[in-house]
């Protein structure tokens, strides 16, 4: 009988430690009410669990919440980075990272072969998930046909915590072999401002006098930070 007891104690831990009942109110919360009926933490604490799916993996959902500060920030901090969270696996990371890797994937899929001038808030979508959360600042160049169809996302190279090179000769290179119509310059700010700098204006100007002589226009520069994003073009600033 005592044998039985103790067996029968095992079992109930394992069955708390398996969390199955909170799993299975999550997963119904989701199939109720949607993408916005989780929390932040809850939908990472459900996306870990089908990685390590014996383990309470709540603590390690919000942990990673408080430590980059969003849902997007978890998603987008690169491998290395991630590794560094004491309890999250190589599997687990590679749950994450899909879940970035199918999102973007989307997002993008909304951007291309459409007009870009005509889906521009399908581009500020795709833009932000992609960069407002890089630790380091990333640039790139948006080419468009005469239609403004998006035929090449140019990644021109990723900087310091605060500056990345931007040569005005590549960039007018690319466009002439690429025979750009126009092109939409982007960068973010690892700060999380979006407010452009003076350099930011200053380069903008000495690409836009490059170009015009070929007759590629610069539609916009687009600075894109965790606290949103700033038009060069809507600020008046090209």
């Amino acid at each position: 009988m005592s044998e039985g007891r103790s067996q029968s104690k095992s079992v109930s831990r394992e069955v708390r430690h398996d969390g199955t009942g909170h799993r299975a109110r999550l997963r119904q919360r989701l199939a109720d009410g949607g993408p916005d009926a989780l929390l932040d933490h809850e939908l990472i604490e459900y996306l870990l669990a089908l990685a390590i799916p014996r383990r309470d993996t709540k603590p390690l959902a919000k942990a990673l919440i408080a430590r980059f500060g969003s849902l997007g920030a978890v998603l987008s901090a690169d491998w290395s980075t991630l590794a560094q969270t004491p309890g999250l696996s190589d599997t687990s990371i590679a749950a994450l990272k899909i879940v970035q890797a199918a999102s973007l994937r989307l997002l993008k899929g909304e951007v291309a072969q459409r007009p870009v001038l005509s889906s521009w808030q399908a581009l500020l979508d795709y833009l932000r998930a992609d960069m407002a959360f890089l630790p380091v600042e990333r640039v790139r160049v948006l080419h468009l046909n005469a239609r403004n169809i998006l035929i090449r996302d140019d990644h021109m190279g990723d900087g310091s915590i605060d500056e990345t090179a931007i040569y005005v000769r590549e960039v007018a290179k690319r466009a002439v072999e690429l025979g750009s119509a126009s092109l939409i310059l982007v960068h973010n700010h690892p700060s999380g401002s979006p407010e452009p700098s003076r350099q930011d204006v200053a380069i903008t100007r000495q690409i836009m006098d490059a170009l015009k002589p070929l007759g590629v226009t610069v539609h916009d520069h687009l600075i894109m930070g965790t606290d949103g994003h700033h038009s060069m073009r809507a600020m008046g600033l090209l």
